[in-house]
């Protein structure tokens, strides 16, 4: 008799849980779900959200779903390197202890096979656990990375869609980086991450077992410490990077990043214009020229200013009295001493105090950040635990977190702003009124001092967040500083170099995640503990134990059938 849906339904569900949540099948099945929600999801926005999307209609949309349910997806590539990994390691812990139990039972006869495979089979037995974690990883590694690349070639028949934060599977061509270059230096960035807390950092765990209280709570704090400061100077350093990029070679980094930068700092882009302009000799005050000639002269009067104002022939190229003779001629009363642009131009159309224009970015920065966090901070406790959301405790406590974060990126932005005024306008270039304002606009004044300020921002956020914040934006820092004309080369290096750092730091995520967990940290930490050891590890686990101690004191807490009384039983009997 065949079985019903529902019967076939839980026969199913009884044969998965009769294994245990580390078995690889289990792995797979989590990995696939997990990476299928990070791809579909935002593959499926455009239907919702744009009205280009939908007119492909029925076509367009089985043309997506083929792509993200096709073999070489990227939820059936990560499934592929990490269930396939756990697969292997399972394979191989088997054969190892069958391997030496048949050695101590067999006798010294000659086997058939060849020498090599012999050696082979008795290199992999004498392998440790951690080893052969590790090999396991490294083959399902590159499995994973040559099946997420053969997309490439399906893809040039494909129109191109947006990026993906997780996977930035977009279409690649011969000019155009490696479609899986983001989520390659994604996993670089967290694997280093891993080595240099396992390695560089103290650990707690390291100390003997008759370590004192004190002493593991003295390793601990110098960990905390030495952790949020090299946190903190990461993000400096990577911030400083990706912003100067971002005045001068936004190429480098990626397109939907460049938007988001632009939206948060609300700079005009003619502005940029001129920045880059400066850079490429393209635009002068010391030589009075510009290419083209209304370059910032439109810019000038689509603000409502007079277009000498942005001609380079009229401005002063230098400080001092002359300066001051130029603007009296043009009607600028507020950059007496200073040569450049008049601060109307470079705030845009945000009044010429530079003071208000850094406060009022910094607010339209705030209210913008708020729109970020509030879901950051909130959905991970809907997900996990709703009902604290009901303590005022915890109420107060996320609302502070969510300000704090939207304080952080309002620092941000306000402090690049400012560090641009104090240079070119208020201190730096009034001290020194005789070097041309060519290097105060230029790549190494203003916008270089701006770019290495706005990093110490991270001091506000929390510590606890400063971690992920870094690692969030090293990827891309990395990025800016590879050469383009090698990533676009098309030549096999590049490939052979992509491959080896995925697989590499594939590797050593996965095998981290089962030898030496606590060098994980933040995402990466909660991801692969979830794939790997299922729900029952991290919050899950305590989501379960709070749902089994509320579900003990309802069952403790409700009315039961009273026994009947002694007289009564003997009765009946």
């Amino acid at each position: 008799m065949p079985l019903s849906p529902a019967n076939a339904a839980h026969a199913l569900g009884d044969y998965l849980h009769s294994f245990p949540d580390d078995h690889p099948l289990h792995v797979a099945l989590r990995t696939y779900a997990l990476s299928l929600s990070l791809s579909l999801g935002p593959a499926l926005v455009p239907f919702l959200i744009s009205p280009k999307a939908r007119a492909g209609g029925i076509k367009a949309l089985t043309n997506v779903l083929r792509r993200e349910f096709g073999i070489s997806s990227f939820a059936s590539s990560m499934t592929v390197g990490v269930g396939g990994g756990a697969a292997l390691k399972f394979i191989l812990d088997n054969w190892s202890k069958r391997f030496h139990r048949d050695a101590s039972c067999s006798t010294k006869a000659t086997s058939p096979l060849p020498s090599w495979w012999q050696r082979l089979k008795t290199w992999l037995a004498s392998l440790d656990e951690f080893h052969r974690n590790f090999v396991s990883n490294l083959i399902s590694a590159y499995m994973a990375i040559v099946l997420l690349q053969s997309r490439r070639r399906l893809s040039r028949n494909t129109p191109p869609r947006a990026a993906i934060p997780m996977t930035a599977l977009t279409t690649s061509t011969p000019t155009s980086p490696s479609f899986t270059l983001d989520l390659t230096l994604l996993f670089v960035v967290r694997a280093i991450d891993s080595l240099v807390r396992s390695k560089l950092l103290p650990c707690e765990t390291k100390l003997s077992s008759k370590a004192t209280r004190e002493e593991k709570d003295r390793v601990r704090n110098k960990r905390q410490q030495v952790t949020t400061r090299l946190d903190a100077f990461v993000f400096w350093a990577s911030s400083a990077r990706i912003m100067w990029c971002f005045f001068y070679e936004p190429d480098s980094l990626p397109r939907s990043y460049n938007k988001w930068i632009m939206s948060l700092a609300n700079i005009d882009p003619r502005l940029l214009h001129a920045l880059r302009a400066i850079r490429s000799d393209s635009f002068s005050y010391v030589k009075g020229f510009s290419i083209p000639p209304d370059l910032v002269s439109g810019f000038s009067r689509d603000l409502g200013y007079p277009s000498a104002w942005g001609d380079p022939a009229l401005l002063p190229g230098y400080g001092g009295a002359e300066a001051d003779r130029v603007w009296k001629t043009l009607g600028v009363t507020n950059r007496s001493g200073v040569g450049g642009l008049p601060c109307e131009l470079v705030h845009s159309g945000f009044g010429s105090s530079c003071t208000a224009n850094a406060g009022v970015r910094g607010i339209h920065a705030f209210a913008e950040a708020l729109a970020i966090y509030i879901p950051v901070h909130i959905l991970p406790i809907l997900l996990t635990r709703p009902r604290t959301l009901l303590q005022k405790q915890q109420i107060v406590s996320s609302i502070l977190s969510i300000l704090r974060s939207a304080s952080f990126l309002s620092t941000f932005v306000s402090s690049i702003w400012f560090a641009i005024c104090m240079t070119r306008t208020l201190f730096l270039a009034r001290l020194f009124p005789s070097i041309p304002h060519d290097f105060w606009d230029g790549p190494f004044g203003c916008t270089f001092i701006g770019s290495l300020v706005c990093g110490s921002s991270i001091w506000v956020e929390e510590g606890k967040r400063r971690g992920e914040m870094a690692l969030y934006v090293l990827p891309r820092a990395i990025r800016a500083c590879i050469p383009k004309s090698w990533l676009t080369s098309g030549r096999r290096s590049v490939r052979v170099v992509e491959r080896l750092a995925f697989v590499l730091s594939l590797a050593t995520l996965l095998t981290a995640s089962s030898q030496s967990r606590e060098s994980l940290r933040g995402l990466s930490r909660w991801t692969l503990s979830f794939v790997m050891k299922g729900p029952n590890t991290g919050f899950w686990k305590r989501k379960r134990q709070d749902a089994s101690t509320t579900a003990t004191l309802l069952d403790s807490s409700s009315p039961r059938e009273s026994s009947p009384p002694p007289d009564t039983q003997q009765t009946k009997t």
